[in-house]
């Protein structure tokens, strides 16, 4: 960035101070939100396209005369923070790197950072001021911080309500856990592994002389197709004593199950190899050999596998490997499910019709995944084993293996591994007298359903997402024991988790700015119940005060637009949906949100931990702004990914440079009024439509396009249309003034610059240009239209010529072929189009030449945009008269002499394929 850019933002920042803080007034309101920010570290990019997409929104509905609220606080719950602190306290290598490197913290800050409050200070200070960097219209007036005491009371009063409703209760649940921090983690406390499920296994027990080796799976129903344990020769196993009866099971599996409401005492320890060829047993399978398999992974479930061959790939790969070494051949896979479209071994076949060669290859997957669906969407068990579907077999042999074949729970993340903030490792633990959200309750979920039909969902796609997270979500650990954040109101001893402490404080930004002036200690949940439900209730303090709060609260409520990342469908963005349906009447439920895709570097995942980002700051510092704004709105539209590449960024900057030397050249216009000035204002109404349109749509990338190369590409040929004469002074200042203000909600600084040679007061509140009917010239447009395209078709003729032409003649089609075309465009069934217009008698007279044309006319239907067929149908230009008027502008461009001419009239042999809207070009 030039010190002349970066004059120049500061001089507008300047400008800005205080000018977007909102409040309510006679206009009509437009409230948009987007996910606060966990200021554990320096924002990058990818955290600008998330704030910058709805700062472009809120700038184009401000200038649309609404007023706008566009609030922004700092979430600082929970214990990540806490974990980097202990990283930092500990010299953590990678944590002071981390931090030194990549975010740039001062030495001297650094060492402060043993505190975690001052980590979340001084990157809350920082996301602010590289915010206001980017040039982010915000009303920083209402910025919290979710430790304050004020936001603390709000999230009691939340709470009280979500209890009284009955969504909150105490038990027993599978968690994700942090040994050292003690503490459940959810995705926001995770350095790694932040999608990982908790799945739930069944342990089947095989016995092994007086022990159990413990088998975990997802599939208790193939317990009868079992042929053999698989176990790992290389390591060793430890004998532990799990509830008074001993187990074999590998070290880690020991560790996961002391987590799980079970108590272990180790006993001793087994090398893996001394298992090998060892027989267990079963009783619905009977006796099976124990045999090696080096890719048993110990750190998974029990260290342990069971076998079904006949419906495992893997499993039958694995055993058809030893065999073809001449070993265990006498090991035969047991089919147990029919399923169509699969023979006695579902597996077996897959394989061998796959030609999967052996356990590396990667089509292996996929087909597990592809025999597993089948069975259990169309596989019966035999009658042997029941004879019932397996979706529900499953399930009652799960019970029957627990209830009288000593099986058991075990708890293991679908993907690993999984890493809490302070570099500990997390497992899964069953953890009691944890308080939890019901969102497993069947009308609580049936509530969101209802209310997700009336929401505006950006993209359409995204409500099946919200529709599967309300179905699949379980009971919700809502309490911690460490951490920053609001005490359980009713219980002291727990913090209320992140996730779940920041729901609907969406209708706090409401109130944020002037909660600041009450005590908190006043802020009972009384005074909430006043200022969100209009509850009276007698002695409320500061009457005035809450008076002004819930007005504020009545104009803003409920909030327009959300917006928010794609992978938060799954926690944040639906569980606000369920506390909004409890807490809140029908008419303050949220009217829509927008989903976000995600960011790429260079084609691959940002990831601060793994420092795979480029700071936005940095961004700003090597190209100001608003080319950073530019590239990012222009990447894609927000609900797609999009990937950030330095090399294209400099090309959005030089269309900057581009964008304002233009402006000014068109306000230093002279010249008179001409008639392809009409043009260009009439061109100018459609602009405007098509960008305002999709605006409204949230399409800020379609926006950019119009706004930006739709514009250019009209002046571009306005200009050469001009030739050497002077663009119109009238025309080129409203064209300009339209231009800039349609690109400043997403390159401001340029155009609040440009703006001050313009108009009035500041460009971020002028008024959105509008388009003006009266000034479509349809004419005008078709006839320049037909030029352009005709211009074009001469210039690839002229690209493949080896000789100089001298002459270039323009034959315009008959006016029987205009009727060809018409027909054309009228049928309802252009399979028959030839009979149908054939049965023109006139043209039915013409005979060959009618039938080439309609083919012809017919071709050019679908080439033409539909639009631009229905324009040209229901006002038929005159091409010769187009032509003739701009022979002139003709010769002067091609350098030739130009010929117009009726095709009628024209002997040359291509004068005949002369069609409607395309004239027959001859270059001598």
């Amino acid at each position: 960035m030039t010190e002349e850019t970066q004059a120049l933002e500061a001089a507008i920042r300047k400008q800005w101070d205080g000018v977007f803080i909102a409040t309510p007034s006679e206009k009509k309101k437009f409230y948009l939100t987007v996910a606060y920010p966990y200021p554990s570290g320096a924002m990058h990019v990818g955290h600008g396209r998330t704030y910058i997409v709805p700062d472009v929104v809120a700038r184009f509905w401000r200038m649309r005369g609404r007023e706008v609220l566009y609030p922004m606080a700092f979430h600082v719950t929970g214990a990540p923070v806490i974990g980097i602190s202990k990283r930092i306290a500990r010299k953590d290598e990678s944590a002071i790197k981390l931090y030194t490197e990549l975010y740039r913290v001062p030495e001297e800050v650094l060492e402060t950072f043993v505190d975690p409050l001052n980590i979340v200070n001084y990157f809350s200070n920082e996301y602010e001021r590289v915010m206001t960097r980017a040039g982010l219209s915000i009303d920083w007036s209402r910025r919290f911080t979710t430790v304050e005491p004020s936001y603390s009371k709000f999230i009691e009063w939340q709470w009280y309500h979500l209890r009284d409703a009955g969504h909150v209760n105490k038990g027993a649940h599978p968690v994700r856990y942090c040994p050292q921090c003690e503490n459940p983690v959810g995705d926001h406390d995770l350095l790694e592994g932040d999608k990982a499920e908790i799945q739930k296994f069944t342990l089947i027990m095989f016995r092994y002389g007086d022990a159990f080796i413990p088998c975990a799976t997802l599939r208790p129903e193939t317990i009868y197709g079992v042929t053999n344990l698989w176990v790992n020769p290389t390591i060793t196993y430890v004998r532990v004593l799990v509830n008074g009866k001993e187990w074999i099971l590998s070290r880690q599996a020991m560790e996961k199950i002391g987590l799980q409401d079970h108590e272990v005492n180790e006993t001793g320890t087994i090398p893996g190899s001394e298992l090998v060829d060892k027989i267990v047993s079963h009783p619905l399978c009977g006796e099976v050999p124990v045999l090696p398999a080096v890719f048993v992974d110990p750190d998974m479930a029990t260290g342990l596998v069971m076998s079904v061959p006949a419906h495992a790939p893997y499993d039958y790969i694995a055993l058809r490997d030893l065999q073809r070494k001449g070993q265990y051949t006498g090991v035969r896979p047991v089919g147990i499910i029919k399923v169509e479209g699969y023979g006695e071994f579902p597996a077996v076949d897959a394989v061998e019709k796959a030609d999967i060669i052996n356990q590396d290859d990667p089509n292996l997957v996929e087909l597990t995944q592809s025999v597993y669906t089948a069975e259990h969407a169309t596989g019966k068990m035999y009658e042997q084993y029941g004879g019932k579907p397996v979706k529900f077999a499953r399930e009652e042999i799960a019970e029957m293996l627990t209830a009288e074949h000593h099986s058991g729970i075990m708890y293991e993340f679908d993907t690993r591994p999984v890493v809490c903030r302070c570099g500990s490792r997390a497992f899964v633990k069953v953890l009691h007298d944890q308080w939890f959200l019901e969102y497993s309750d069947e009308a609580w979920k049936q509530q969101v359903k209802d209310h997700l039909e009336d929401m505006e969902l950006v993209p359409q796609e995204t409500k099946a997402e919200f529709l599967r997270t309300v179905d699949w979500l379980k009971d919700w650990a809502c309490s911690r024991r460490i951490g920053l954040g609001t005490k359980m109101p009713w219980d002291p001893e727990w913090l209320i988790e992140p996730l779940s402490d920041s729901t609907v404080y969406m209708a706090y930004y409401t109130i944020a700015s002037r909660i600041k002036c009450i005590e908190p200690s006043l802020l009972t949940p009384e005074v909430f119940d006043y200022i969100f439900l209009g509850k009276e209730s007698e002695g409320l303090p500061e009457r005035k005060r809450l008076d002004e709060m819930r007005k504020e609260f009545l104009y803003w409520y409920p909030y327009d637009f959300r917006f928010s990342a794609k992978d938060l469908i799954s926690n944040h963005l639906t569980f606000q949906l369920f506390h909004h349906c409890t807490i809140f009447p029908k008419e303050y439920l949220p009217n829509g949100m927008v989903v976000f895709g995600m960011g790429l570097l260079n084609g691959a995942k940002m990831s601060s931990s793994k420092g795979n980002v480029y700071l936005l700051e940095d961004a700003i510092n090597d190209f100001g702004a608003d080319t950073v704004r530019m590239f990012l709105i222009g990447s894609g539209e927000p609900w797609q990914d999009f990937d950030w590449r330095n090399e294209l960024v400099s090309s959005t900057r030089k269309q900057i440079e581009r964008f304002t030397q233009t402006i000014k050249d068109g306000l230093a216009s002279e010249g008179q009024e001409t008639d392809i000035d009409q043009w260009l204002i009439s061109r100018m109404q459609n602009r405007i439509t098509q960008v305002t349109n999709a605006m409204e749509n949230f399409q800020t990338r379609q926006a950019l396009q119009e706004a930006f190369f739709g514009f250019e590409s009209d002046l571009k040929w306005y200009k050469r249309r001009l030739g050497l004469n002077p663009a119109g002074k009238n025309a080129m200042r409203s064209f300009c003034s339209a231009w800039v203000r349609l690109l400043a909600p997403i390159i401001p600084f340029t155009c609040e610059d440009l703006w001050k040679d313009i108009g009035d007061g500041l460009v971020s509140f002028a008024p959105w240009p509008k388009s003006d009917s009266a000034l479509v010239n349809n004419d005008a447009e078709i006839a320049e239209e037909l030029l352009l395209r005709t211009v074009e078709d001469i210039e690839s003729i002229l690209r493949i010529l080896k000789t100089p032409p001298r002459k270039v003649t323009i034959c315009v089609a008959p006016s029987w072929k205009w009727e060809v075309l018409t027909l054309i465009s009228g049928a309802t069934d252009r399979k028959n189009v030839i009979r149908d217009v054939m049965q023109n008698e006139e043209i039915k007279s013409r005979g060959r030449d009618a039938a080439d044309a309609v083919k012809q006319c017919t071709a050019l239907f679908h080439k033409l945009p539909s639009d631009l067929v229905n324009k040209i149908v229901a006002d038929q230009p005159d091409e010769l008269a187009v032509f003739k008027g701009a022979a002139a502008f003709l010769a002067e461009d091609t350098k030739l002499e130009i010929e117009v001419l009726p095709a009628e009239s024209c002997h040359h042999m291509k004068a005949g394929s002369a069609l409607p809207f395309k004239p027959a070009i001859i270059i001598e």
